[in-house]
């Protein structure tokens, strides 16, 4: 079997993490960079754990100078790109009339502008070997906005359309496009929640749980995979039956 470069941004994180776990414990033939901006601890152990099947990028996703660089890289070790995963993602959570400019600013470069920066990076590889998958990481809040996440919300939402637009373009080539919707997941975006308001959000989820990053990261793992050939333009729900 032919070697599957696959590229995740926000790999630092636990969901990023858990992606890359699910693609190195899929098949020895995927070979996983992560991309990674400021903090890098917990990618530099997993890059230590697989050295021969993992290796590190740096990745600033808002810019599109840094995704070029991070591409080269990766095309200069493999001629290839296979998967793209936009995963990186920010919260700077306000109500609209006391938003600062530079939050809404930030939270959408990172969040939307990033993905369409991704997206542009890999397409003309993609195109040329005429084969290649996208699974762009939404939010819950993209369909179900709360109060406070006007900035966020309006970033993931903007993912969806993007992601079922580009979806029709790159149909025809054999490039399929999807997208990720987590609920409440357990991650360090949600650290914060403890006691009362832990088991608050718990009750508002039909299966009464927090997600697990592993759940998230097969549904990504199958929307990369060749069983997923006919599914693109999809938006995939992991929320524990909120919606």
């Amino acid at each position: 079997m032919s070697l599957r470069v696959i590229l995740i941004t926000g790999a630092n994180g636990g969901l990023g993490q858990a992606i890359a776990r699910a693609f190195l414990q899929e098949s020895p033939t995927c070979f996983v960079w992560l991309g990674v901006h400021s903090r890098r601890e917990h990618a530099d152990k997993l890059v230590q754990e697989s050295p021969d099947r993992c290796c590190g990028v740096v990745l600033d996703v808002s810019s599109p100078g840094s995704w070029k660089q991070a591409v080269d890289q990766i095309l200069a070790r493999h001629s290839r790109i296979d998967v793209l995963v936009n995963n990186a993602g920010r919260h700077e959570d306000a109500l609209l009339g006391t938003m600062p400019l530079d939050s809404w600013q930030r939270v959408l470069a990172t969040n939307l502008d990033g993905v369409f920066h991704g997206c542009r990076a890999v397409l003309p590889t993609m195109i040329s070997q005429r084969a290649g998958r996208i699974v762009n990481l939404s939010s819950l809040s993209a369909l179900l906005a709360p109060a406070g996440q006007a900035n966020y919300a309006a970033a993931k939402a903007g993912v969806l359309a993007l992601t079922q637009s580009l979806a029709k373009e790159v149909a025809r080539i054999g490039i399929t496009v999807n997208a990720v919707c987590p609920g409440y997941v357990e991650t360090e975006a949600l650290a914060h929640l403890a006691g009362e308001e832990r088991k608050a959000a718990e009750m508002r989820i039909p299966m009464r749980r927090l997600g697990r990053p592993a759940e998230v990261a097969a549904a990504v793992r199958f929307l990369a995979s060749s069983e997923a050939s006919y599914i693109t333009g999809s938006v995939l729900k992991v929320d524990g039956g909120i919606l």
